[in-house]
């Protein structure tokens, strides 16, 4: 543990303690936010306006917010146009001016009222507005600017991982996974996504570990499904073969079937839990206050609501409930 942390897996091995499963160095950490947002927005001059403004549009689109300390509507513009220049990821850039220090560029552009915003691309005004505008129109009008957007690092990492685990390479998606984790620590799909990659390879602890980084209530699909799944490891480690020999003698033996459905979820083999729980219900419906059904259901979360699994089972379970 770091403090009240999870120790996360992006961190180096504690002292005495061994590698991961996965092994993976620690990223690189990423550029700090607060960084990020004093290069993408910035106050000018009248004096620096030019290297600012008119040179630097020659690289990115940059927006010009001329205000001033007594304007209301400038107090409301202003924070949404830091907001949505931010979103673009360094894709647009805003200069701040106040007119009251800096009269100049503003006489020059006959700026005649505040909030005024003007938009420079290669050295030219481009577009323009006055007024404070509602936040989803100031959106708008940067996202015009900036063009599509390019996949973001966290984005390309995602669909790595996503393209690992596809071909049953956890560690490769291990490794981008925490690659995500290192920029933005509490994104959830990769949360749960490297706690997948160590439950797969069998490390229930640190899978635990990884999925307790996420807040309790926090709502996920994939975090969802594999606090499911880890639910269901508790058993695991228990052994089939008594029950497999209970079914041999008497197929009726619903709590037998009921607990090697059990073993076998835990062992994250969901297609014979799902087969072995609606044999139960086929036969039936209501065997020990529903728990078939019940826990069927909690087998359809681990494997992941769009899972083979879940869909062919929820077909299956329709079609016995209401025969």
């Amino acid at each position: 543990m770091l403090g009240n942390r999870p120790r996360s897996p992006t961190d180096g091995p504690a002292a005495g303690e061994k590698p991961g499963l996965f092994g993976f160095d620690k990223p690189t950490p990423p550029k700090p936010a607060a960084a990020q947002a004093a290069s993408a927005v910035i106050d000018a001059t009248d004096e620096s306006f030019m290297v600012e403004v008119i040179e630097a549009s020659q690289q990115q689109p940059v927006i010009v917010d001329f205000w001033a300390p007594w304007c209301g509507p400038c107090r409301q513009l202003t924070p949404a146009l830091e907001k949505a220049v931010l979103a673009t990821k360094g894709a647009v850039k805003l200069v701040k001016v106040n007119i009251d220090e800096n009269p100049r560029i503003a006489q020059q552009l006959r700026v005649q009222s505040i909030p005024t915003v003007y938009a420079f691309d290669n050295g030219q005004p481009v577009d323009g507005f006055q007024g404070a505008l509602p936040e989803s129109q100031v959106k708008a009008f940067i996202d015009r600017l900036a063009g599509p957007a390019a996949p973001s690092d966290v984005d390309a990492l995602l669909e790595m991982a996503k393209e690992s685990l596809s071909v049953h390479d956890m560690g490769g998606a291990a490794q981008a996974y925490a690659g995500v984790l290192q920029m933005e620590p509490d994104n959830l799909p990769a949360i749960a996504g490297l706690a997948r990659c160590y439950l797969n390879g069998g490390d229930v602890e640190r899978a635990r570990e990884v999925a307790d980084m996420a807040p309790v209530d926090a709502k996920d699909p994939d975090l969802a499904s594999v606090r499911a799944a880890l639910a269901l490891a508790a058993g695991a480690n228990a052994e089939t073969a008594p029950f497999e020999q209970r079914l041999a003698a008497n197929a009726d033996d619903h709590e037998a079937r009921f607990e090697l459905a059990k073993i076998l979820a835990g062992q994250g083999d969901f297609q014979r839990a799902a087969d072995e729980l609606l044999t139960i219900i086929g036969k039936d419906l209501t065997w020990n206050e529903d728990a078939a059904r019940k826990q069927l259901l909690i087998v359809f979360e681990a494997a992941g609501p769009m899972s083979d699994v879940a869909k062919a089972g929820r077909r299956k379970l329709s079609s016995l409930l209401f025969a």
